[in-house]
């Protein structure tokens, strides 16, 4: 697989303020497992693509696509599909 050019993408931290209008923790802490190697990582290292209608983020191991955020003016499309699962930390109860 080709990886892209290390120019065209920002790290994770680019999905912190789309992700924030639908979390209400900072999901950029959060680490989630590729469905693809198995690597896991931060939202934060991911590698985020805003070229694209929407944002893509990929596995900054194997390139993997790991989710897609869509936005429009009246809702929002979040596709995880690339992801295991994904741990988000809580503050204490």
């Amino acid at each position: 697989m080709d990886r892209q050019d290390t120019t065209d993408y920002e790290d994770g931290n680019a999905l912190a303020g789309p992700l924030g209008e639908l979390f209400t923790a900072d999901v950029t802490a959060a680490a989630g497992r590729c469905a693809g190697c198995g690597h896991t990582a931060l939202v934060a290292d991911l590698r985020v693509y805003t070229h694209a209608p929407g944002l893509v983020a990929r596995c900054p191991n194997c390139d993997a696509v790991i989710l897609r955020l869509l936005r429009a003016p009246d809702a929002a499309w979040l596709d995880l599909r690339g992801t295991v699962y994904m741990r988000v930390p809580l503050p204490p109860a």
